[in-house]
């Protein structure tokens, strides 16, 4: 049952958010591929990572991931910063043009949120975040995050 309704929601999740980018494919061409999509979702959650951060946790190779970083910067979704610490080294930023697509999936998760705080006590959506937390902290420690 809990299985069940966790699929449930993920799924929702992720069908709404490719439902509204399809939905913007009519009004402009499709810029960014499913493996760019990807890879932007992970550059995001990664908080601004190197090349090789990146690499390493997509499990590519530096020349693929390094091929992959230049597309998304010459179409506009990622900038390399360069490290004020080590002028060597590169951070990968998201562009606005990359918020504004992903804001089409992060606002579906606000509308979401504020129908649960509307539907539930206060109490209830504090424990719901407290399961959360655990959740996301403590149980799946095969993804960092900062």
């Amino acid at each position: 049952m809990l299985e069940e309704s966790f699929d449930r929601i993920y799924t929702k999740f992720k069908l709404h958010f490719y439902q509204t980018v399809f939905s913007k494919f009519e009004n402009r061409e499709a810029s960014l591929t499913a493996v760019e999509t990807f890879c932007m979702e992970i550059i995001r959650a990664l908080d601004e990572p190197t090349i090789n951060e990146f690499a390493s946790f997509a499990n590519l190779s530096s020349p693929n991931a390094a091929y992959k970083v230049s597309s998304l910067v010459r179409k506009g979704y990622v900038e390399k910063v360069q490290s004020p610490s080590d002028r060597r080294e590169y951070r990968l930023r998201p562009t606005q043009k990359f918020h504004d697509y992903y804001d089409l999936s992060s606002a579906y998760v606000q509308e979401v949120m504020d129908r649960v705080r509307e539907h539930f006590t206060p109490e209830e959506v504090t424990q719901m975040d407290r399961v959360l937390q655990i959740v996301g902290q403590e149980l799946m420690p095969e993804v960092t995050l900062k």
